[in-house]
């Protein structure tokens, strides 16, 4: 085990058990633990962890890379039991064996109705006693309960006060009716193991929070307590990562910084010191930012100084990393380093406190032993893999007109909606998009494979059923717009009892829904369905045409009503126009409209005064795809004719590529305005161009150069060195300057 003991353990012994209380992923903890064990040379070794795992403590010490987490599911609920090498539960778990004690987990089962809210076992649930810990904070001049815990124990040989500690916090704090039902059943335990350990001592090994709690319960039945059962789920042990235990990336564990703490538990707070400031300092170079001996001998010695300042016996990560930060950052920050806050970094972030917390947080990543017992989705899916041959690294074409690839692509498609890493799409059939027939993946081994695998068995043994189960469990809480998405899904998976749901769900929602965003997105989703019919056979399914059907009707009755004065476009209400010119034109025969009947729709609301820009754009652009003549002169005031453009284009783009009269009109109403209502009008314009890629905006300079009767290169127009609108500001201050000179005579 590494780590020096400190000298005796300060546990007291009463009535046979010995309480530790703990803070959970703490190396001062850990090795407290293991020199409990060691002077007490108990029976029994209780420890916080799940009791349906008990017969099963063996797979815990095959010999496995940590850190690994027990991975426990239910039909409601999972959660994970993380370990590494310095949590106190694994040391626990590690010297008990070695001293010849039963080691017994002894808290309730992660599915129990306890822990419906608690996605990590050992995540210190620490606004439990928030108001103590502000206090002590205060009086010993912290940050916060991590940098609290650091000054009072991480910083010391042979830390004192743990339990005075644990019994202030508990003094001030009420149990949930979750922490009392947990203690309650850990007292069972406790009573039990006693009273068969005769006269040899019980070591219990629980969060600090539980442990007053259930040395006041060492009186009552003294018999084994049943374990709970559930009627569906399992536990397996799943590979883990510093990573996913730091609190700086979201993890609420009693510790973060993982790295950091994995070398002090190896090599002492002091190498620890050493191994993060040249940790940050490589990782500084490696980024191209300059990192001088100077400023690593100046964070050494400002560490060292700020330790002794604060009393501490050994380096602290805080003066570590306080040290750091004054050394390599001379400038203002943006926003508090997040050891002082105990939050995740921010974008904009400076790259000095980047890398800190990159060091800090380490990159060990854990291994399961070969032996460790899997869930049947983890064999049933590397065989799919290796029968399909997509086991192997590299890229993937699928033509999906055929039926072996199709099937191809609906297990890639399963493990996509699973989140299984190293399966990634590049193109394929997408909503709202054109007819694709192929699809192209890049497969990659990924090292978190394994343990996503092991984690997606909550949904199912087989791969079809697990992705049928998780995009149902997606579609029980989606919004409409969402379940667009997820009927896409369900269809390219092959799923098709879910589909069918999902259909009529869609349909009862597009009847009622105002919102021209998600029909947008809901239209958009199906008609990409439709027009996949030769993969999927969608066109002649009757739900499928009902929601297109229901939606486009609902679109058309909603912009006819729909008034306001000028607005930037709305990009949603745009996207419900595009899909309505889609659904005319490719769904003909879902549709119970006719085309002149939404034409005069169109129609009427490209000539309402009242309706928003965009919508009047986009109006008129429906109507002249589906045969109308346009007139671009609608457009009213130059500050709208930005975004009647966006609306027009967004729907009607193809047509103005095709239409070099429409192009010339345009320029000529450009041309015809002033400096002032031209700078007024560039933003919306951009905006508007922008539905155009690169190249069909270079066909549109073209029609502009051709319009003029000018030789050019198109790209010389399109490709300016400089932003337009820094341009035009400056063509703007110019003229001011320019009027204010004649103004004072000086011109």
């Amino acid at each position: 085990m590494a780590g020096a003991a400190p000298g005796p353990a300060p546990a007291a012994r009463l009535m046979g058990a010995v309480f530790v209380g703990v803070r959970h992923h703490s190396p001062a903890c850990a090795r407290l633990v293991a020199a409990t064990i060691e002077e007490h040379q108990p029976a029994y070794v209780l420890i916080e962890g799940p009791a349906d795992f008990n017969e099963r403590i063996d797979e815990l010490l095959l010999g496995h890379e940590l850190p690994v987490a027990l991975f426990s599911y239910s039909a409601e609920h999972a959660s994970w039991s993380p370990f590494c090498d310095y949590s106190p539960e694994w040391v626990a778990i590690t010297e008990a064996r070695r001293h010849h004690a039963e080691v017994r987990f002894i808290d309730l089962p992660a599915w129990h109705k306890a822990f419906h809210d608690v996605t990590n076992r050992y995540a210190d649930a620490e606004l439990r006693y928030a108001e103590v810990v502000e206090r002590l904070c205060k009086e010993f001049a912290v940050d916060n309960v991590d940098a609290l815990w650091d000054h009072l124990f991480e910083s010391e040989e042979e830390p004192k006060g743990m339990a005075e500690y644990f019994d202030l916090l508990r003094g001030t704090a009420t149990a949930d009716e979750g922490d009392s039902a947990r203690e309650e059943y850990m007292a069972r335990w406790v009573r039990a193991a006693v009273k068969d350990a005769g006269d040899r001592p019980v070591v219990v090994i629980t969060g600090g929070f539980h442990t007053a709690a259930l040395k006041a319960k060492l009186d009552g039945e003294a018999e084994w307590p049943e374990v709970p059962e559930r009627e569906l789920g399992a536990s397996y042990l799943v590979p883990y990562s510093h990573s996913r235990l730091d609190a700086f990336t979201g993890y609420q564990s009693g510790m973060p910084s993982p790295g950091y703490y994995q070398q002090v538990w190896e090599n002492g707070a002091q190498k620890a010191a050493d191994w993060l400031i040249e940790s940050v300092a490589t990782r500084l170079r490696r980024k191209q930012q300059p990192v001088s001996t100077a400023d690593l001998i100046a964070a050494h010695t400002q560490a060292g100084a700020l330790a002794r300042l604060r009393g501490h016996e050994n380096l602290a990560r805080t003066d570590v990393l306080d040290g750091l930060t004054s050394a390599l950052i001379s400038e203002d920050l943006t926003q508090p380093p997040p050891w002082t806050r105990r939050g995740t970094l921010q974008p904009g972030a400076h790259p000095a406190l980047v890398e800190m917390i990159g060091a800090l947080r380490g990159d060990k990543v854990g291994r399961l032993h070969p032996d460790t017992p899997a869930p049947p989705l983890v064999n049933a899916v590397q065989e799919l893999l290796r029968a399909h041959g997509l086991d192997q690294e590299g890229k993937v074409a699928l033509d999906l007109t055929d039926a072996n690839a199709l099937e191809r692509s609906r297990i890639l498609h399963r493990l996509r909606v699973l989140g299984i890493p190293g399966f990634e799409r590049t193109s394929g059939p997408r909503q709202g998009a054109a007819p694709q027939l192929d699809e192209q993946w890049t497969l990659k081994p990924v090292e978190e494979r394994l343990a996503a695998l092991i984690e997606a068995a909550e949904n199912g043994a087989t791969l079809p059923e697990a992705a049928g189960v998780a995009l149902e469990r997606r579609s029980r809480h989606a919004q409409l717009d969402q379940l667009a998405g997820i009927l896409f899904d369900a269809v390219l998976c092959g799923i098709t009892a879910l589909s069918g749901r999902v259909k009529e769900t869609l349909n009862e929602g597009v009847k009622e829904t105002g919102d021209l965003g998600a029909l947008g997105h809901v239209l958009g989703g199906v008609l990409g369905l439709w027009r996949h019919d030769r993969l999927f056979g969608t066109a002649k399914d009757p739900l499928l045409g009902a929601v297109i059907d229901t939606g486009t009707a609902r679109v058309l009755w909603l912009i006819e009503g729909l008034h306001g004065g000028p607005a930037p476009a709305d990009e949603n209400r745009l996207r419900a126009m595009a899909a309505t010119r889609d659904a005319v034109l490719h769904a003909k025969a879902a549709l119970s409209l006719d085309i002149a009947d939404v034409t005069g729709v169109a129609t009427r609301v490209s000539n309402d005064v009242q309706a928003p820009p965009d919508l009047r754009g986009a109006a008129l652009g429906l109507a002249w795809t589906l045969g109308a003549q346009p007139d671009v002169r609608k457009a009213r005031g130059i500050k709208e004719l930005g975004d009647w453009l966006a609306g027009l284009f967004a729907v009607a783009r193809e047509e103005v590529l095709a239409s070099p009269e429409l192009v010339g009109v345009l320029d000529e109403l450009v041309s015809a305005m002033t400096e002032e209502e031209f700078l007024v009008a560039l933003p919306a314009l951009r905006l508007a161009f922008s539905y155009f890629p690169p190249r069909e905006r270079e066909t549109i300079a073209a029609t502009v150069l051709s319009h003029r009767g000018v030789q050019g290169d198109a790209r010389t127009v399109t490709r300016l060195a400089s932003d337009p609108m820094v341009i035009a500001e400056a063509m703007a201050v110019e003229k001011r300057v320019d009027a204010l000179l004649v103004k004072g005579g000086l011109a």
